[in-house]
């Protein structure tokens, strides 16, 4: 968020504003937030809105096939179709308004975990 701040590219940014619909793994209709969307003013003086959401890395890879059905496994599988439903519908809901959709991680933002 300092970085928004600080960026005098980004003209404007909001955390958890827009409300974007989805369908989760198990039919039910729910609402997800994005984490953050910013609007940036380009090189060519246009600007672009970003809708950003944040993860861990490992959040956006499939989990790996396990032998044992353990729960942390079954918890994994959950998650990751939960947030490939999410950004589907994000990224729908951005192409239809001529914005982008990114998923960030910390090694996208070059943290050392």
């Amino acid at each position: 968020m300092n970085y928004f701040d600080l960026n005098e590219n980004i003209i404007w940014w909001a955390s958890e504003e827009v409300i974007v619909p989805y369908r989760d793994p198990f039919g039910k209709v729910r609402r997800y937030f994005s984490d953050f969307i910013i609007r940036v003013r380009q090189k060519d003086k246009t600007t672009k809105t970003i809708m950003i959401e944040v993860k861990p890395e490992h959040q956006k890879n499939p989990p790996k096939k396990q032998t044992r059905k353990t729960q942390k496994y079954i918890n994994e599988v959950v998650t990751y179709a939960t947030n490939q439903a999410k950004w589907e519908a994000a990224e729908e809901y951005c192409v239809d308004r001529g914005w982008e959709f990114k998923v960030l991680t910390e090694v996208d933002m070059g943290i050392n975990s």
